[in-house]
């Protein structure tokens, strides 16, 4: 697996990332199959969350990948927390209890990077200082980063926050790229004209903060997969011819076109199978050309203006 600098930090991590929000759907010896192809194939990075499952997630993982001292020091983990049942939560005690779970739950003494999972209308960046300071100190976490925040949302945390902000995990892909979309479309009176991230993408890229699409199969909000999907033949005939000419699947094109972008993101794919998991990867070794990758672009729906 090809690999690239998280954010400003010199940690190497897979381009690809492996999400682990349905791991708890999986048998034992499905987990533990799972898991074995994905370090097979050199991606060693796993993302989790304090919320999916309930926290079962992050514990079915750790028991299928048989955590140890010697196992843990071959994975990079990532996990993610803020949200509670009917309400987000940045204060100083949440984030430090719910790393606190995490760690139990991964049974591992620290945390590669924590994000904050989504944006808290009360928050207080002070205490999410306080707390950053705390976890850094202590060794529970090393790296820092958010996920679904726009940009002064960022700018916020960055006034009090000593640490640099290394990722934001953001909703992208094919068909659902508006940060991209919105670039090309300035002074347009078009749909995509519509300002709804504040230019994220190009924030993200000016302060070396990497972004991690996530449901980078999906449209809309998890209305479904747009491969093979009938709701976009166009989308679907041209990945197709695509993924033709290099040999591989949909699936692998799909992956490729985002990490074609100059922005050097890292996927966060979701899937829990195998075959799809394998063609995700193998997006590490196809590199679009400029053409291909507008000719899907426009077959999703987008124009040019």
């Amino acid at each position: 697996m090809r690999t690239m600098k998280l954010g400003c930090t010199h940690l190497e991590v897979p381009v690809v990332g492996i999400g682990c929000m349905r791991i708890d759907r999986l048998s034992q010896s499905e987990a533990e199959r799972y898991i074995q192809t994905a370090l097979e194939l050199g991606a060693n990075f796993f993302d989790h969350a304090d919320i999916y499952g309930g926290g079962e997630c992050e514990a079915k993982f750790a028991e299928a990948i048989h955590m140890n001292d010697d196992v843990r020091e071959r994975i990079i983990l990532q996990s993610k927390c803020g949200i509670r049942k009917g309400m987000y939560d940045f204060s100083k005690e949440h984030i430090l209890e719910a790393v606190d779970g995490s760690l139990r739950r991964l049974r591992t003494d620290y945390l590669d990077v924590l994000l904050l999972h989504r944006p808290d209308a009360l928050v207080e960046p002070e205490e999410v200082a306080e707390a950053f300071e705390i976890l850094q100190t202590t060794g529970k976490v090393r790296y820092f980063g958010v996920s679904n925040h726009k940009p002064m949302q960022i700018e916020l945390l960055r006034k009090y926050v000593h640490q640099p902000i290394v990722a934001n995990q953001l909703q992208l892909s094919i068909t659902n790229a508006t940060m991209i979309a919105q670039g090309m479309n300035l002074n347009m009176g078009n749909e995509w004209a519509v300002d709804r991230d504040e230019s994220v993408l190009d924030y993200c890229r000016i302060h070396d903060i990497t972004i991690q699409p996530w449901s980078p199969f999906l449209y809309g909000f998890f209305e479904g997969v747009f491969l093979d999907n009938p709701k976009f033949p166009e989308l679907n005939q041209k990945l197709d011819e695509i993924a033709s000419r290099y040999g591989v699947s949909n699936v692998t094109i799909a992956i490729a076109w985002l990490l074609r972008h100059p922005a050097k993101m890292q996927p966060i794919i979701g899937t829990m199978n195998v075959d799809r998991l394998r063609a995700s990867c193998q997006a590490a070794d196809i590199q679009l050309t400029r053409q291909e990758w507008y000719e899907i672009y426009l077959a999703a729906g987008y124009q040019l203006p």
